[in-house]
């Protein structure tokens, strides 16, 4: 609201006066305040002003890429667990990978005056949430960092998983690799990308761009894509799945196979220690990512005012079988 008054020249009571659409402004004022709230971008966060009276709304916003999706809903249901330890509601939406609908869905929950807010990011702008921020209303985003925005920001260490699951694969001699990840434009697929590649640096694998795929997974896409690494003469003989989604398609698609390949998944799936063989993964707690998610926030809304922190938490390789399979 300052930048407001400074750009219109104006005092911050007039500003205020605009906003809240009280009477006794002259029109050409109230224009030259609108227009600078335009420029600016600048919006009214009433909850920041009930949090400055002391009288919070009880809420906060969660945005995730999909709620059935169930490593999100393990995230929410975390979120959910810390909230309640504050007295406090979460209100979730799916933003469908869709930028446009997390901003959307953001925009609404400010306007709705939450108290602060987590986001898991479909996109690479996040700068529409600075006035937000300025105003008063903490953000934390979780699984990705924000783009264009300096904020609290809960990783997992992508990079150093997929590396890990290449070492495990080549020590059970495996040089054939393949890498199935999610769409290029999502921070994980392309960070699981980069460790899968530094990890075919270290253990000596070649890497063969006909062995690497990344697009939005399904079904069909996934069963076509492991049925043209699996055969030929230069056939794979191990696969690295990039996420849970692509873990189970890769298992559907492989179910009747007579000579499957070595697997190692990223994320860990339900029942997946007792498929045969169980199925090895690279695994983190999503439950403890949600939890220092949320911490991180109500630090921030009990008044922490250090700078942006950025948490990477760690992962592990869990060997169950499927990736302990030798090269046929």
């Amino acid at each position: 609201m300052n930048d407001v008054a400074r750009l219109a020249g104006v005092s911050i009571k007039t500003v205020s006066r605009v906003v809240n659409d009280e009477p006794a402004v002259h029109p050409e004022t109230a224009a030259r305040v609108l227009a600078a709230i335009e420029q600016l971008r600048f919006r009214r966060n009433a909850g920041a002003s009930n949090l400055r009276r002391g009288s919070a709304t009880g809420t906060l916003g969660l945005i995730v890429e999909d709620v059935g999706n169930p490593f999100f809903s393990g995230l929410t249901r975390a979120v959910e667990r810390v909230a309640v330890g504050f007295g406090k509601q979460v209100l979730t939406g799916s933003s469908d990978l869709d930028p446009d609908r997390e901003r959307e869905l953001a925009l609404e929950f400010c306007a709705r005056r939450v108290d602060g807010m987590l986001v898991v990011p479909a996109g690479s702008r996040h700068a529409y949430l600075e006035p937000e921020l300025r105003a008063g209303t903490p953000i934390v985003f979780a699984d990705r960092p924000p783009g264009d925005l300096t904020a609290d920001t809960v990783l997992v260490d992508n990079a150093a998983g997929a590396a890990a699951a290449v070492a495990h694969l080549a020590a059970h001699g495996h040089r054939r690799i393949a890498f199935i990840g999610d769409s290029p434009e999502i921070y994980t697929a392309r960070e699981r990308l980069r460790g899968f590649r530094e990890g075919c640096v270290s253990a000596g694998v070649g890497q063969d761009a006909r062995l690497i795929a990344l697009r939005e997974p399904s079904a069909r896409g996934v069963a076509d894509t492991v049925h043209g690494m699996l055969t030929g003469p230069d056939a794979a003989t191990a696969v690295v799945a990039g996420n849970n989604r692509i873990t189970v398609h890769l298992l559907r698609a492989l179910a009747h196979s007579e000579h499957r390949p070595a697997l190692v998944g990223f994320d860990d799936v339900e029942l997946a220690d007792l498929l045969d063989p169980p199925v090895s993964v690279i695994a983190h707690d999503v439950g403890v990512l949600g939890r220092t998610a949320a911490e991180l926030l109500f630090a921030r809304l009990q008044g922490d005012q250090s700078p942006p922190r950025k948490v990477v938490l760690p992962v592990h390789l869990v060997a169950r079988g499927s990736g302990e399979v030798a090269p046929a």
